[in-house]
Protein backbone atom coordinates (compact mmCIF):
# COMPACT_ATOMS: atom_id res chain seq x y z
CA UNK A 1 0.00 0.00 0.00
CA UNK A 2 1.35 3.42 -1.01
CA UNK A 3 0.61 6.61 0.86
CA UNK A 4 -1.36 9.24 -1.02
CA UNK A 5 -1.25 13.00 -0.69
CA UNK A 6 -4.57 14.84 -0.81
CA UNK A 7 -5.33 17.86 -2.94
CA UNK A 8 -4.89 21.16 -1.13
CA UNK A 9 -8.61 21.90 -0.71
CA UNK A 10 -9.48 18.49 0.76
CA UNK A 11 -6.49 18.59 3.13
CA UNK A 12 -7.51 22.07 4.27
CA UNK A 13 -11.11 20.95 4.98
CA UNK A 14 -9.91 17.99 7.04
CA UNK A 15 -7.40 20.17 8.88
CA UNK A 16 -10.25 22.53 9.78
CA UNK A 17 -12.09 19.57 11.35
CA UNK A 18 -8.99 18.44 13.28
CA UNK A 19 -8.28 21.98 14.52
CA UNK A 20 -11.88 22.26 15.73
CA UNK A 21 -11.52 19.03 17.73
CA UNK A 22 -8.25 20.15 19.32
CA UNK A 23 -9.74 23.54 20.20
CA UNK A 24 -12.78 21.82 21.66
CA UNK A 25 -10.45 19.85 23.93
CA UNK A 26 -8.89 23.07 25.18
CA UNK A 27 -5.55 22.76 23.39
CA UNK A 28 -4.30 19.56 25.07
CA UNK A 29 -0.70 18.37 25.23
CA UNK A 30 0.41 15.03 23.72
CA UNK A 31 -0.43 12.24 23.92
CA UNK A 32 -4.01 12.71 22.74
CA UNK A 33 -6.63 11.03 24.95
CA UNK A 34 -9.15 9.48 22.56
CA UNK A 35 -11.70 9.02 25.35
CA UNK A 36 -11.88 12.82 25.50
CA UNK A 37 -12.27 13.07 21.72
CA UNK A 38 -15.16 10.59 21.73
CA UNK A 39 -16.87 12.48 24.55
CA UNK A 40 -16.50 15.75 22.61
CA UNK A 41 -17.86 14.18 19.42
CA UNK A 42 -20.58 12.28 21.32
CA UNK A 43 -19.31 8.96 19.99
CA UNK A 44 -19.67 5.51 21.50
CA UNK A 45 -16.91 2.90 21.24
CA UNK A 46 -17.45 -0.83 21.37
CA UNK A 47 -15.57 -3.89 20.22
CA UNK A 48 -16.26 -6.76 17.89
CA UNK A 49 -14.25 -9.74 16.77
CA UNK A 50 -13.72 -10.78 13.19
CA UNK A 51 -13.24 -14.28 14.61
CA UNK A 52 -16.43 -14.47 16.71
CA UNK A 53 -19.50 -13.16 14.85
CA UNK A 54 -21.91 -13.12 17.80
CA UNK A 55 -21.39 -9.54 19.04
CA UNK A 56 -21.04 -8.28 15.46
CA UNK A 57 -24.43 -9.71 14.50
CA UNK A 58 -26.00 -7.96 17.47
CA UNK A 59 -24.41 -4.61 16.60
CA UNK A 60 -25.37 -4.45 12.94
CA UNK A 61 -28.44 -6.63 12.44
CA UNK A 62 -30.57 -3.48 12.15
CA UNK A 63 -27.96 -1.03 10.92
CA UNK A 64 -28.94 1.67 8.45
CA UNK A 65 -27.16 4.36 6.51
CA UNK A 66 -29.68 7.18 6.39
CA UNK A 67 -32.96 5.66 5.26
CA UNK A 68 -31.38 2.89 3.25
CA UNK A 69 -31.00 -0.55 4.80
CA UNK A 70 -27.57 -1.73 3.72
CA UNK A 71 -27.64 -5.28 4.99
CA UNK A 72 -29.93 -7.74 3.28
CA UNK A 73 -29.11 -10.26 5.98
CA UNK A 74 -27.36 -9.98 9.36
CA UNK A 75 -24.23 -11.83 8.25
CA UNK A 76 -23.42 -9.57 5.30
CA UNK A 77 -21.34 -7.16 7.36
CA UNK A 78 -19.32 -10.07 8.75
CA UNK A 79 -18.62 -11.25 5.21
CA UNK A 80 -17.40 -7.77 4.29
CA UNK A 81 -15.23 -7.52 7.40
CA UNK A 82 -13.54 -10.82 6.65
CA UNK A 83 -13.17 -10.25 2.92
CA UNK A 84 -11.79 -6.73 3.26
CA UNK A 85 -9.80 -7.43 6.46
CA UNK A 86 -11.37 -4.39 8.13
CA UNK A 87 -9.94 -3.50 11.53
CA UNK A 88 -12.61 -1.00 12.54
CA UNK A 89 -16.06 0.22 11.52
CA UNK A 90 -18.16 3.32 12.03
CA UNK A 91 -21.97 3.12 12.30
CA UNK A 92 -23.25 6.63 11.51
CA UNK A 93 -26.83 6.06 12.65
CA UNK A 94 -25.65 5.03 16.12
CA UNK A 95 -22.59 7.31 16.37
CA UNK A 96 -20.66 4.19 17.25
CA UNK A 97 -17.06 3.22 16.53
CA UNK A 98 -16.39 -0.51 16.48
CA UNK A 99 -12.85 -1.84 16.92
CA UNK A 100 -11.81 -5.37 15.99
CA UNK A 101 -10.54 -6.75 19.29
CA UNK A 102 -8.74 -9.60 17.55
CA UNK A 103 -6.07 -7.22 16.19
CA UNK A 104 -3.10 -6.29 18.42
CA UNK A 105 -4.10 -3.75 21.07
CA UNK A 106 -1.34 -1.37 20.00
CA UNK A 107 -3.16 -0.89 16.69
CA UNK A 108 -6.53 0.03 18.25
CA UNK A 109 -5.49 3.65 18.67
CA UNK A 110 -4.91 4.32 14.97
CA UNK A 111 -8.07 2.43 13.99
CA UNK A 112 -10.16 4.47 16.40
CA UNK A 113 -8.74 7.81 15.23
CA UNK A 114 -9.35 6.75 11.62
CA UNK A 115 -13.05 6.09 12.35
CA UNK A 116 -13.39 9.34 14.34
CA UNK A 117 -12.30 11.21 11.20
CA UNK A 118 -14.89 9.31 9.16
CA UNK A 119 -17.50 10.55 11.64
CA UNK A 120 -16.39 14.16 11.32
CA UNK A 121 -16.04 14.42 7.53
CA UNK A 122 -19.50 15.19 6.12
CA UNK A 123 -18.99 13.55 2.72
CA UNK A 124 -17.98 10.24 4.37
CA UNK A 125 -21.35 9.68 6.00
CA UNK A 126 -22.79 7.58 3.16
CA UNK A 127 -19.71 5.38 2.73
CA UNK A 128 -18.65 4.13 6.12
CA UNK A 129 -18.26 0.39 5.88
CA UNK A 130 -15.30 0.11 3.50
CA UNK A 131 -17.71 -2.02 1.48
CA UNK A 132 -16.29 -1.58 -1.99
CA UNK A 133 -18.03 -4.61 -3.44
CA UNK A 134 -21.49 -3.50 -2.41
CA UNK A 135 -21.48 0.31 -2.31
CA UNK A 136 -18.24 1.97 -3.47
CA UNK A 137 -15.96 1.88 -6.47
CA UNK A 138 -12.36 0.94 -5.60
CA UNK A 139 -11.16 4.44 -6.52
CA UNK A 140 -13.74 6.07 -4.25
CA UNK A 141 -12.89 3.70 -1.42
CA UNK A 142 -9.16 4.42 -1.75
CA UNK A 143 -9.77 8.18 -1.73
CA UNK A 144 -11.99 8.03 1.37
CA UNK A 145 -9.50 5.83 3.22
CA UNK A 146 -6.63 8.16 2.27
CA UNK A 147 -8.62 11.08 3.66
CA UNK A 148 -9.31 9.25 6.93
CA UNK A 149 -5.65 8.26 7.23
CA UNK A 150 -4.58 11.85 6.67
CA UNK A 151 -7.00 13.09 9.31
CA UNK A 152 -5.98 10.41 11.80
CA UNK A 153 -2.32 11.36 11.40
CA UNK A 154 -3.04 15.06 11.79
CA UNK A 155 -5.16 14.39 14.89
CA UNK A 156 -2.86 11.95 16.69
CA UNK A 157 0.23 14.06 15.94
CA UNK A 158 -1.33 17.46 16.70
CA UNK A 159 -1.18 18.86 13.17
CA UNK A 160 1.93 21.01 12.59
CA UNK A 161 3.17 20.61 16.16
CA UNK A 162 4.73 17.32 15.09
CA UNK A 163 6.62 18.96 12.22
CA UNK A 164 8.06 21.49 14.68
CA UNK A 165 9.00 18.69 17.09
CA UNK A 166 10.73 16.69 14.35
CA UNK A 167 12.53 19.66 12.75
CA UNK A 168 14.89 20.03 15.70
CA UNK A 169 16.53 16.62 15.22
CA UNK A 170 17.97 14.41 12.51
CA UNK A 171 15.29 12.07 11.04
CA UNK A 172 16.68 8.87 12.54
CA UNK A 173 15.27 5.99 14.56
CA UNK A 174 16.23 7.82 17.73
CA UNK A 175 13.82 10.60 16.70
CA UNK A 176 11.16 8.02 15.82
CA UNK A 177 11.48 6.41 19.25
CA UNK A 178 11.29 9.79 20.96
CA UNK A 179 8.20 10.79 18.94
CA UNK A 180 6.56 7.42 19.63
CA UNK A 181 6.91 8.03 23.35
CA UNK A 182 5.80 11.67 23.24
CA UNK A 183 2.69 11.18 21.10
CA UNK A 184 1.74 7.72 22.35
CA UNK A 185 1.40 6.15 18.91
CA UNK A 186 2.98 3.11 17.25
CA UNK A 187 6.35 3.26 15.54
CA UNK A 188 4.62 2.40 12.25
CA UNK A 189 2.30 5.40 12.41
CA UNK A 190 5.21 7.59 13.56
CA UNK A 191 7.35 6.58 10.58
CA UNK A 192 4.41 7.27 8.28
CA UNK A 193 3.83 10.74 9.70
CA UNK A 194 7.56 11.60 9.82
CA UNK A 195 8.23 10.67 6.19
CA UNK A 196 5.22 12.68 4.99
CA UNK A 197 6.27 15.68 7.10
CA UNK A 198 9.84 15.85 5.75
CA UNK A 199 10.77 18.43 3.12
CA UNK A 200 13.60 16.27 1.77
CA UNK A 201 13.45 13.00 -0.21
CA UNK A 202 12.60 10.24 2.26
CA UNK A 203 11.11 6.78 2.05
CA UNK A 204 9.58 4.48 4.66
CA UNK A 205 8.93 0.75 4.30
CA UNK A 206 7.01 -1.48 6.70
CA UNK A 207 6.91 -5.18 5.97
CA UNK A 208 8.27 -8.60 6.75
CA UNK A 209 11.91 -9.27 7.55
CA UNK A 210 13.93 -8.52 4.37
CA UNK A 211 15.87 -11.76 4.80
CA UNK A 212 12.71 -13.85 4.95
CA UNK A 213 10.41 -15.05 7.70
CA UNK A 214 11.74 -17.38 10.35
CA UNK A 215 8.22 -18.79 10.67
CA UNK A 216 7.23 -20.90 7.63
CA UNK A 217 3.57 -20.48 8.59
CA UNK A 218 3.74 -16.68 8.42
CA UNK A 219 3.37 -15.38 4.85
CA UNK A 220 5.95 -12.79 3.86
CA UNK A 221 4.79 -9.32 2.82
CA UNK A 222 8.04 -7.47 2.37
CA UNK A 223 6.43 -4.14 1.52
CA UNK A 224 3.10 -3.81 3.33
CA UNK A 225 3.44 -0.01 3.41
CA UNK A 226 5.49 2.08 0.97
CA UNK A 227 5.58 5.65 2.31
CA UNK A 228 7.17 8.51 0.35
CA UNK A 229 7.68 12.20 1.04
CA UNK A 230 6.45 14.67 -1.57
CA UNK A 231 9.98 15.44 -2.72
CA UNK A 232 10.79 11.74 -3.01
CA UNK A 233 7.81 11.28 -5.33
CA UNK A 234 8.90 14.31 -7.34
CA UNK A 235 12.53 13.27 -7.74
CA UNK A 236 12.46 9.46 -7.35
CA UNK A 237 9.00 8.65 -8.67
CA UNK A 238 10.26 5.69 -10.69
CA UNK A 239 11.82 3.90 -7.70
CA UNK A 240 9.58 0.89 -7.19
CA UNK A 241 8.78 -1.13 -4.11
CA UNK A 242 10.73 -4.08 -5.53
CA UNK A 243 13.81 -1.95 -6.22
CA UNK A 244 13.82 -0.34 -2.77
CA UNK A 245 13.26 -3.70 -1.07
CA UNK A 246 16.17 -5.18 -3.03
CA UNK A 247 18.47 -2.48 -1.63
CA UNK A 248 17.13 -3.11 1.87
CA UNK A 249 17.59 -6.86 1.56
CA UNK A 250 21.17 -6.48 0.30
CA UNK A 251 22.13 -4.42 3.34
CA UNK A 252 20.22 -6.18 6.10
CA UNK A 253 21.49 -8.70 8.61
CA UNK A 254 19.72 -11.92 9.57
CA UNK A 255 19.12 -10.72 13.15
CA UNK A 256 15.63 -11.45 14.49
CA UNK A 257 15.36 -8.45 16.76
CA UNK A 258 16.61 -4.87 16.98
CA UNK A 259 18.60 -2.96 14.33
CA UNK A 260 19.14 -4.95 11.14
CA UNK A 261 20.51 -2.22 8.83
CA UNK A 262 22.34 1.07 9.38
CA UNK A 263 24.45 2.57 6.64
CA UNK A 264 24.67 4.61 3.45
CA UNK A 265 23.15 3.43 0.18
CA UNK A 266 22.73 4.94 -3.26
CA UNK A 267 19.51 5.39 -5.21
CA UNK A 268 19.39 6.76 -8.74
CA UNK A 269 16.95 9.61 -9.28
CA UNK A 270 14.69 10.21 -12.28
CA UNK A 271 17.45 12.19 -14.02
CA UNK A 272 19.85 9.27 -13.76
CA UNK A 273 21.94 10.90 -11.04
CA UNK A 274 23.27 8.93 -8.09
CA UNK A 275 22.05 10.15 -4.70
CA UNK A 276 23.27 9.18 -1.24
CA UNK A 277 20.68 8.06 1.32
CA UNK A 278 21.09 6.88 4.88
CA UNK A 279 19.27 3.61 5.52
CA UNK A 280 18.08 2.39 8.92
CA UNK A 281 15.92 -0.64 9.60
CA UNK A 282 14.63 -2.10 12.84
CA UNK A 283 12.96 -5.49 13.30
CA UNK A 284 10.50 -5.66 16.19
CA UNK A 285 9.87 -9.40 15.97
CA UNK A 286 6.86 -8.98 13.69
CA UNK A 287 7.77 -6.43 11.05
CA UNK A 288 10.78 -4.56 9.72
CA UNK A 289 10.47 -0.78 10.03
CA UNK A 290 12.72 1.05 7.57
CA UNK A 291 13.60 4.62 6.60
CA UNK A 292 15.73 5.97 3.75
CA UNK A 293 16.72 9.64 4.21
CA UNK A 294 18.46 11.68 1.50
CA UNK A 295 21.89 13.09 2.39
CA UNK A 296 23.51 14.54 -0.74
CA UNK A 297 24.55 13.73 -4.32
CA UNK A 298 26.96 10.81 -4.53
CA UNK A 299 29.92 12.10 -6.52
CA UNK A 300 32.04 8.96 -6.34
CA UNK A 301 31.34 5.29 -5.93
CA UNK A 302 31.77 4.33 -2.32
CA UNK A 303 31.51 1.22 -0.15
CA UNK A 304 28.45 1.00 2.08
CA UNK A 305 29.02 0.71 5.81
CA UNK A 306 26.63 -0.67 8.40
CA UNK A 307 24.78 -3.84 9.28
CA UNK A 308 24.58 -6.54 6.62
CA UNK A 309 26.16 -6.90 3.22
CA UNK A 310 28.78 -4.39 2.02
CA UNK A 311 27.62 -4.73 -1.57
CA UNK A 312 27.17 -1.37 -3.35
CA UNK A 313 23.53 -0.33 -3.25
CA UNK A 314 23.40 1.62 -6.47
CA UNK A 315 20.21 0.84 -8.38
CA UNK A 316 18.66 2.18 -11.50
CA UNK A 317 15.07 3.20 -10.86
CA UNK A 318 12.81 1.34 -13.24
CA UNK A 319 9.94 3.00 -15.05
Amino acid sequence: MRNRFLDERTARDIDTLVAKILRGLGGPEPPLVLDDVRALQKLDRQYYSSIDDGPLREFVSRAYIGAKQVFARPTLILEVVRKRSLKALYLPDRKRVLIDSSQPKLKWRWSEAHEIVHDGVPWHQDAMFGDTEYTLSPACHEQIEAEANYGAGRLLFFQDQFREFASGSEPTFELIKSATKRYGNTMTSTIWRLVEALDIPALGIVGSHPRGSADPNRPAQQCRYFIRSRTFIGRFGSVTEDAACAVLRAHSSFRRGGPIADGDVILVDDRGERQLFHLESFYNGHEALTIFVHRRPALVRMPVSGVGSQKNASIRARR
